[in-house]
């Protein structure tokens, strides 16, 4: 019955979506005109060898370009970052060449020699330097991560000394965050011009910034690696994911990040188009809100992980493009749990809620203190899938009689961090966007972490996370994190959905392009058009 009304519902929401942006398709098939800018040109026709461009949308967008708070100049190919992550998910060298630690607080990074910033001036250590301490200046996240006590610059030569023992430092570095930017550059343009044309090392630079909207790129032919094989590059901002399909379809765009599920039979039907769908790093969650009185009772969490339809999220909603979670990471990661998925159990959901004071009526719903049990469950279109498991759970909760109130918000980061009045929310992290699980481990659940807005604190993670911190051997950190998480799992802190696939639509006519796990690396100086 579900399946059914899934399909229906996406079908109405996709036709809807056809009549709204009809009118606009012509010009981008963007919400806003400005969508296409100086870009109208139609992906598809044959475009002259020597003005070679490509149009990618992103399902999120971004207001600003500030490489320290964001993560768009990085993913446009504007910025680099010393390390960079391999397609095994290996820290490898970009911007430094090799780095060595010198005891257990001081590392030594090699600058590559040759590089220039896209205003020409030449990126040696010192130019590093002042790009970090602007970078932990700007943003809490890196300060934290880093953990930075001092640096000094010698030529190419990087010495950084952090504040305690930090053998995840050159994996931290990976941090879009952490991109290195020309600090002289600003303070001649202004922060405001900056963050709107940031001047970092990467094979293109902003030619023109719509906030929200558009970063129109144009190619710095004096980039360290080889020039870019295209011209121009239209990257995009739209948060409706039929939109972004009908935008592939129409060839509008040439490379479309998350496509719904539903849409990729229809798409696969074209010969010019293709759909890659690639496990990535990324979790769909329940985030509860610990501030409430309610969610402090690990038994109301228990009830409402037994809520949660895993499977069916994964093959009904997802259409196969997910699998079941047990956990923060991905099962085929090396520190994964090894644990058994939970499984759809409203009879035991029931009763741990009665357990926990709440009665049902004569109409079957569940009440405390003569109060129905009532949530507001807060989600967001960036990931269409994210609404439809909020119904789908909405419907199973029903069952046991809890009533749940869906709400959708535009900025769910911005919302959680200025209201309190919300109960859970559909949520999705990257959770090991480093190859490692340091990162959400300290992130999400240490007091204090930029992805812990409900301020969980619990000893036995911060004991664990605190020898995982200190602990250079992967071996050890493997078996650290999966006992961390294990004890994440037991208290169930948050409930972990399923693990999406990065489901990409793509024009045949790209070439030496393909979507990666990380969401971090997408316009590329090798990627071509035919």
């Amino acid at each position: 019955m579900y399946l059914f009304l899934h399909k229906k519902i996406c079908m109405i929401a996709f036709l809807i979506s056809l009549l709204l942006c009809a009118a606009v398709v012509m010009s981008g098939c963007s919400q806003n005109e400005q969508v296409s800018g100086n870009s109208k040109s139609n992906a598809g026709q044959q475009q002259d060898t020597k003005n070679k461009k490509a149009t990618i949308i992103f399902n999120f967008k971004s207001g600003s370009l500030d490489p320290h708070n964001g993560f768009a100049a990085l993913q446009a190919g504007v910025v680099e970052t010393l390390v960079r992550l391999d397609e095994k998910l290996e820290i490898k060298p970009w911007l430094a060449t090799k780095w060595e630690a010198k005891g257990d607080r001081t590392w030594v990074f090699t600058i590559r020699d040759g590089v220039t910033f896209q205003d020409g001036t030449k990126v040696d250590a010192a130019a590093v330097k002042a790009s970090f301490e602007r970078g932990i200046a700007a943003s809490d996240k890196l300060a934290s991560a880093l953990k930075i006590a001092s640096m000094k610059a010698d030529g190419q030569q990087l010495t950084i000394v952090t504040k305690e023992p930090h053998p995840a430092l050159p994996s931290e570095l990976v941090s879009p965050y952490a991109s290195v930017i020309s600090v002289e550059a600003e303070k001649k343009m202004g922060t405001k011009a900056f963050n709107n044309a940031p001047v970092g090392t990467g094979p293109f630079k902003v030619k023109q910034f719509t906030p929200n909207i558009e970063i129109l790129l144009e190619r710095y032919d004096g980039y360290w690696d080889g020039k870019a094989k295209l011209n121009e590059v239209s990257f995009k901002f739209n948060e409706d994911g039929n939109v972004r399909a009908l935008a592939l379809q129409s060839k509008e765009a040439d490379i479309v990040y998350q496509v719904p599920a539903e849409t990729v039979e229809a798409i696969q039907k074209d010969s010019q188009l293709k759909v890659d769908s690639v496990p990535g790093l990324r979790v769909h969650f329940l985030l509860y809100n610990h501030q409430k009185p309610l969610f402090q009772d690990v038994k109301v969490r228990k009830a409402i992980d037994l809520l949660l339809d895993r499977e069916s999220i994964a093959n009904d909603i997802m259409l196969g493009n997910a699998t079941p979670a047990n956990g923060p990471f991905n099962t085929r990661l090396p520190f994964g749990s090894k644990e058994p998925i939970h499984k759809l159990n409203i009879a035991e959901a029931k009763k741990l809620l009665e357990e926990a004071g709440f009665k049902a009526g004569a109409d079957g719903k569940l009440t405390k203190d003569g109060k129905p049990l009532t949530l507001e469950v807060l989600t967001y279109k960036g990931r269409p899938e994210l609404p439809l498991i909020a119904q789908l759970l909405q419907s199973d909760a029903a069952k046991a009689g809890v009533t749940m109130q869906i709400k959708m918000v535009e900025d769910v980061d911005t919302y959680l961090r200025e209201n309190k009045d919300w109960d859970l929310v559909t949520y999705s992290n990257l959770s090991a966007p480093r190859g490692d699980g340091g990162f959400y481990l300290n992130s999400a659940f240490i007091p204090g972490g930029s992805l812990n807005p409900t301020h969980i604190n619990n000893d036995k993670v911060n004991e664990v996370v605190a020898r995982l911190n200190a602990t250079a051997d992967m071996q050890k950190r493997v078996q650290l994190t999966q006992e961390a998480v294990s004890i994440i799992n037991r208290e169930v802190f948050h409930s972990f959905a399923v693990y999406p696939n990065i489901i990409v639509g793509v024009n045949k006519r790209v070439v030496d392009w393909k979507p990666g796990a990380t969401e971090y690396y997408i316009v590329t100086n090798k990627m071509d058009v035919k």
